[in-house]
């Protein structure tokens, strides 16, 4: 088992920013491929950013290419997701996930662990 812990979510102003932190519990978390989703009111909950066990690759979702970067310290068992240049479309719910292998995963189904997320609410 896993836990996953999301902070940093909050409240900002359109162009803002904000660093969310998702720290997880167990001894091999660099084995584990870690991603952030959102969830909007009212609609599905869709994939952001994920990142590799070792944290040498990352990917993006179309909508937040270039504003998000995903990075994770293995040593603090801590992902991170910097949201720049925030939009009120960027509104919702962040959760953390984790898939027990290394290499990258883009679809919600393929992980098997998931935090309580942290909420992010962008003002314009």
């Amino acid at each position: 088992q896993v836990q996953l812990v999301e902070s940093g979510g909050g409240l900002v102003q359109a162009g803002g920013s904000l660093r969310l932190s998702c720290a997880a519990s167990g001894r091999t978390f660099s084995t584990y491929a870690m991603g952030w989703f959102r969830q909007a009111p009212g609609k599905e909950r869709d994939f952001v950013a994920a990142v590799s066990g070792s944290g040498a690759y990352a990917y993006y979702a179309d909508s937040v290419k270039g504003r998000f970067t995903i990075s994770r310290d293995n040593a603090k068992n801590t992902v991170f997701l910097q949201v720049n240049s925030l939009k009120p479309e960027d509104t919702g719910v962040y959760y953390c996930a984790a898939r027990g292998t290394s290499g990258l995963r883009l679809r919600e189904y393929e992980y098997d662990y998931w935090g309580q997320g942290t909420q992010v609410t962008v003002s314009s």
